[in-house]
């Protein structure tokens, strides 16, 4: 609790400083008359508070967490099953990995013009570039989560008789978890980045859009404004992404985990349930577990 407090209180400190060297660059830096005044910031931190009770930046918020909202599912969709592919089949990967990696270094906004011929203008270009920008990271951990999977923990469960369903349900989402969730993390900050240029494009909502309204106004109080909802929104999405998809390993040096623990299949396919433990060696102890000669568990050859 008082850790906490403590980290809250050197952030706040840290805005606090932060503010201080922004105003008293303003105010001492630049000419009272130029345009860099307009940017101080006790001038957009009261247009913040008024553009805030006045209610229309908010529906501008919405609408942006709302796009990116759709581009995370649509990058969570394809990114999945797409690492899950590289990572559990040699030759996929081997003919994949590359393509992979050449669409990732691509800049998600190169990919501009494309969106537009596609889907016109409105709301499918911006989720379509946002989804460009956070399939990436998503099926890239999502991969090397698979192959980085303990064969061992396939093997107790192909020895108990799991089917592909069981195997993919029990062991492998287990263990690919913390790689999955340090992706989608990855993928959401990525997506936020991408997101506010995006907005800048054919649409009539959200906050890049407010930008760039502002600019064309002349309205710098307004948009230095909507730069500070757009850094606090990133951290605070930051901030849920970190507790959400957090990697939560229990032990250092990250999946021994599932040692100790029971896995039970068959239950679901009108066969008696069997149930084995990982031994601390990567063994499987258990009723009804037939082992070989040397003690360890018999793996059947796949069908």
């Amino acid at each position: 609790m008082r850790a906490g407090a403590r980290r809250v209180g050197a952030a706040f400190v840290g805005l606090g400083v932060a503010l201080l060297i922004w105003w008293a660059a303003i105010r001492f830096l630049v000419p009272p008359t130029g345009i860099l005044a307009r940017f101080a910031p006790d001038d957009a931190i009261a247009t913040l508070v008024r553009l805030l009770g006045e209610g229309d930046l908010v529906a501008h918020a919405v609408a942006s967490l709302r796009r990116i909202a759709a581009g995370l599912l649509v990058a969570a969709a394809v990114g999945i099953p797409l690492g899950l592919t590289l990572g559990s089949i040699r030759l996929v990967a081997r003919t994949g990995g590359p393509v992979l990696g050449l669409l990732r270094m691509i800049s998600p906004l190169s990919w501009t013009p494309i969106a537009i011929i596609l889907f016109g203008v409105g709301d499918s270009p911006v989720v379509f570039l946002v989804a460009m920008g956070a399939t990436w990271p998503i099926a890239v951990n999502t991969a090397a989560g698979v192959a980085h999977l303990d064969p061992t923990w396939l093997r107790v469960a192909r020895s108990l008789g799991a089917t592909r369903r069981e195997a993919l349900r029990l062991v492998v989402w287990p263990g690919i978890r913390p790689d999955l969730l340090t992706g989608l993390r990855i993928a959401t900050g990525i997506a936020w980045v991408v997101l506010v240029p995006a907005e800048m494009l054919g649409v009539d909502s959200g906050l890049g859009y407010f930008i760039l309204d502002s600019r064309d106004r002349f309205a710098y109080d307004e948009l230095v404004a909507a730069i500070l909802v757009i850094g606090s929104l990133g951290l605070a999405i930051d901030g849920l992404a970190c507790f959400l998809f957090g990697n939560r390993r229990r032990t250092v040096g990250g999946r021994s985990w599932f040692r100790g623990r029971s896995l039970q299949v068959g239950s679901g396919r009108g066969l008696p349930a069997r149930t084995g433990q990982v031994t601390a060696g990567g063994g499987l102890t258990g009723p009804g577990v037939a082992t070989t000669p040397s003690g360890g568990p018999a793996v059947p050859e796949p069908r």
